[in-house]
């Protein structure tokens, strides 16, 4: 990848969405590749991205995701259901003057970015998934698969699907927790033996078991203290009500039970990262579910966080995969 030239700065903008006004950021011009972030961050996740794809020649576009940040935040928990989201990103294309985009997404960022391409295959020109691969529609209700994981201790999806529940741990000291939230996902920082941070012990927090008074290598201070201002005005239950919505999804979800994603597709992921593990069957499975994959690459040493602890890597690799695509 040639050396970045210097670029406008980035943009803020709001556009309409069918739930309220969705904020964005935006940088560079040419072929659009929307970036949609994970639980629990917003558009600076891909602070490294935005500069590097447009000195690459694409427009860059970093989303709030709906509950997020300076986008809308219904109160009604059914408005964070997966096809509420996927309706969000073919509003924004439109939106910027776009016929299609390339989706890249980051944990939860990259199922929304593949039932975009499923559900909405007129705007989606490509898929980038990174940490989280795509994984068709299964057989059970996740709220029943859910409950089998984890034997005495509470796997931590369920312990985010009881309403109020992580909000009174989180919101009562949200830049601790944050803090210890990235730091137990990352490669620098995790505990890497010992009691696990996803399982819950009865009665317990999910925040006695994160890494005390440490900040991962690839978050500053002030990016912590700029993520904390935008939790603290908004809440959390808006980015936790995505998870609420795992069996309404599987509902909704029926019609492309078992489908594929077809489109031209790249999976990037931290090797340390719990996922990998956890969605093994899934990235195996790839030449069935994603017939056009151009590469899944697993990034040594790399944890959850991967387009911020290695951002270099996923940029390469994200404009290598782009200068392939006919996006014209």
């Amino acid at each position: 990848m040639p050396a970045p030239t210097p670029h406008p700065e980035p943009r803020h903008r709001h556009v309409d969405g069918p739930a309220g006004p969705l904020h964005l950021v935006e940088q560079g011009t040419g072929p659009l590749v929307l970036l949609l972030h994970g639980f629990p961050e917003s558009w600076s996740s891909w602070r490294h991205q935005l500069p590097a794809l447009a000195a690459a020649g694409y427009r860059a576009v970093a989303l709030d995701v709906r509950g997020y940040g300076r986008s809308t935040v219904p109160a009604d928990p059914a408005a964070y259901r997966m096809l509420e989201l996927v309706e969000d990103n073919a509003a924004v294309v439109r939106a910027l003057g776009a016929q299609r985009a390339v989706l890249v997404g980051h944990d939860w960022g990259s199922p929304i970015a593949a039932n975009t391409a499923l559900a909405r295959p007129d705007v989606c020109a490509g898929v980038g998934m990174l940490g989280v691969p795509y994984s068709p529609r299964g057989p059970m209700r996740p709220s029943e698969a859910f409950a089998g994981i984890g034997g005495d201790e509470e796997f931590y999806v369920r312990y985010f699907q009881e309403p109020g529940r992580a909000e009174a741990e989180i919101e009562s000291d949200v830049r601790s927790w944050l803090a210890g939230f990235y730091a137990a996902l990352s490669a620098d920082t995790m505990a890497h033996d010992g009691p696990s941070p996803f399982f819950v012990p009865p009665g317990a927090r999910m925040s006695e078991r994160f890494p005390e008074a440490v900040l991962p290598a690839w978050l500053t201070e002030a990016e912590l203290d700029a993520r904390t201002a935008e939790f603290s005005l908004t809440g959390f239950t808006g980015a936790l009500n995505r998870y609420r919505n795992a069996d309404r999804d599987w509902e909704e979800l029926a019609p492309w039970d078992g489908a594929p994603v077809t489109q031209p597709a790249l999976y990037v992921a931290g090797a340390l990262d719990a996922s990998t593990r956890w969605l093994a069957d899934a990235v195996a499975a790839f030449p069935e579910t994603v017939p056009n994959l151009h590469a899944a690459h697993l990034l040594d040493g790399c944890g959850h966080w991967v387009q911020q602890e290695r951002p270099a890597d996923v940029n390469r690799l994200l404009v290598d995969w782009l200068d392939t695509l006919d996006l014209g």
